[in-house]
């Protein structure tokens, strides 16, 4: 029970009693029962409480009157029953006198006031002020991932805090399809094109193109880069050798202007993918630009062998002693089966006495990022593979003492161009700045971002940008590429059997000898 002392005005005996704050009742100097309660006795301009847990008390308010001395006072308050109780309340008003005697009543207002706001507004604020649906759990969790991962800690300067709970009280979320449209919503403030969403089934796809095979024409495709003079669409970075797209005369560097007459002006790269993909023997209609020439394609989809390593074994000219035999490792993705098919060839190639080695990582458009790693570590016997970055500077380093490497002694040739991209490029960053192998070619892609990829609870996932990556030499790559060191012929094949052609006749025009091959 709250007397609140409120209501008490000079000459007026009425005081106002709660013991509810939705009920209350007024007291005319009557007696009344009260039973196991707690008595609050409030003086509005004092505001001292006295408490007491009373059983059967019986108690008449006699007197409350103005004193002189202040502006209201509690003078007296007399109980009927005598003993314990009736001692210690009147020591408490006695302590109540001399207490405000000391101080003014003014300071203790606003003491009162600063402690009455906090009692109130602390519980308010930490109560919640809706419930969380499970469309917002999974919101919630998509927006977890980005604030754990995403490289850039300013979140492309906004408040990310501030953009959780704006989205939670305005983006509508009733159903699957309305979540997914505010997580892609939210996604998009960050405006980087390779930090995307990707629902159930295209991230199943997403996942099954590093499992070894996928049904689709032999396309690796991305953005094109800003400075670009090109028409507008998605740039292949690659086509698998042998594939549909291949086949049709597909090459790095084209333009993919539309897919099934759906332009891909502002397509993602995902929605493309699965557009591209689709079951054995079913047809896609291609609109693709080649320099000045456009070109309409109908291509038959088929199972398409993500087998990431050809190899060969070259014969290079002379005589005798003179003549040497070079292994020639073609490798056309980071899937899982990488590493692996990188060391099997080598084994198996040392076998039959190599001296040197060709990598070629031409129209190899990445992929999984351990297996770039674990493919550097072959060749290095020590030294930085990768630098990792965010925003603030480097916050790891890959590197390698050695204990994985297999191949660390023999000359090595590596060969790039504009479809070399991603984990491609760490790796080529990697063999150039350590001064392990000579690159031959074209500048790169220029892919210097990293993303992870995330699966949420109901299934469906995302592809974040975690890091941007530096090389040991700390060059920065992104849109520039890395520069190799020396250009190959024009006319030097793509295809490893004609490969071995260009180092075994004098007379071809794409003939490099050992000595101009391994050029250190």
């Amino acid at each position: 029970m709250v007397l609140l002392g409120c209501s008490v005005r000079p000459g007026n005996s009425s005081l106002l009693l709660s013991s509810n704050p939705n009920f209350s009742y007024k007291v005319h100097s009557n007696s009344f029962v009260v039973s196991s309660v707690e008595i609050k006795i409030w003086n509005c301009l004092s505001c001292v409480r006295l408490n007491a847990s009373v059983r059967q008390q019986r108690f008449v308010i006699q007197s409350v009157r103005r004193d002189r001395s202040s502006h209201l006072g509690l003078h007296g308050i007399y109980f009927r029953n005598s003993g314990k109780f009736s001692a210690r309340v009147r020591r408490s008003v006695k302590s109540l006198v001399s207490f405000r005697e000391r101080f003014p009543v003014i300071v203790l207002q606003f003491v009162v006031g600063v402690m009455l706001f906090m009692a109130v507004a602390v519980p308010v604020s930490k109560s919640p002020s809706w419930a969380l649906t499970e469309e917002n759990l999974l919101f919630l969790e998509a927006w977890r991932t980005i604030d754990r991962a995403y490289v850039d800690k300013t979140f492309n300067g906004q408040s990310w805090f501030r953009y959780r709970e704006n989205a939670l009280r305005n983006e509508p979320m009733n159903n699957r399809e309305e979540t997914y449209v505010a997580i892609r919503k939210m996604l998009g403030t960050l405006d980087d094109p390779f930090t995307r969403f990707l629902e159930p089934e295209k991230f199943k796809s997403l996942r099954s193109g590093t499992k070894g095979a996928l049904t689709g024409v032999g396309l690796s495709i991305g953005y094109p880069t800003k400075n670009d003079s090109s028409p507008p669409g998605l740039v292949v970075i690659s086509s698998a050798p042998g594939g549909p797209a291949n086949r049709a005369g597909v090459l790095s560097g084209d333009i993919i202007m539309a897919i099934d007459s759906t332009s891909t002006e502002t397509m993602d790269i995902y929605d493309a993918a699965e557009r591209l993909q689709g079951t054995d023997g079913s047809a896609v209609e291609l609109k693709i630009s080649s320099g000045p020439t456009v070109r309409h394609l109908s291509l038959r989809r088929e199972k398409v062998s993500l087998n990431p390593v050809k190899s060969r074994i070259c014969e290079t000219s002379g005589a005798g002693k003179d003549a040497s035999r070079i292994g020639y490792i073609k490798l056309s993705s980071f899937n899982e089966n990488a590493s692996g098919a990188v060391r099997e060839a080598i084994d198996d190639m040392r076998r039959n006495n190599v001296s040197a080695f060709v990598l070629d990582l031409r129209d190899n458009s990445g992929g999984l990022f351990p297996e770039g790693i674990k493919i550097a570590e072959i060749w290095l016997d020590k030294g930085v593979i990768v630098y990792i970055c965010d925003s603030r500077g480097v916050r790891d380093i890959y590197d390698t003492d050695g204990s994985n490497a297999i191949a660390a002694s023999e000359p090595l040739v590596v060969l790039v161009n504009k479809g070399t991209a991603s984990a491609s490029e760490i790796l080529a960053g990697a063999l150039k700045d350590n001064k392990r192998a000579v690159l031959l070619g074209e500048p790169t892609f220029g892919k210097g971002k990293i993303q992870s990829v995330f699966e949420l609870s109901d299934g469906s996932g995302m592809a974040v940008t975690v890091a941007r990556y530096e090389t040991p030499a700390h060059t920065d790559i992104n849109k520039v590429g890395i520069i190799p060191d020396y250009p190959l012929p024009a006319s030097f094949p793509k295809d490893e059997d004609y490969l071995c052609g260009c180092l075994q006749d004098p007379i071809s025009s794409c003939f490099l000898d050992r000595v101009g091959l391994f050029l250190r």
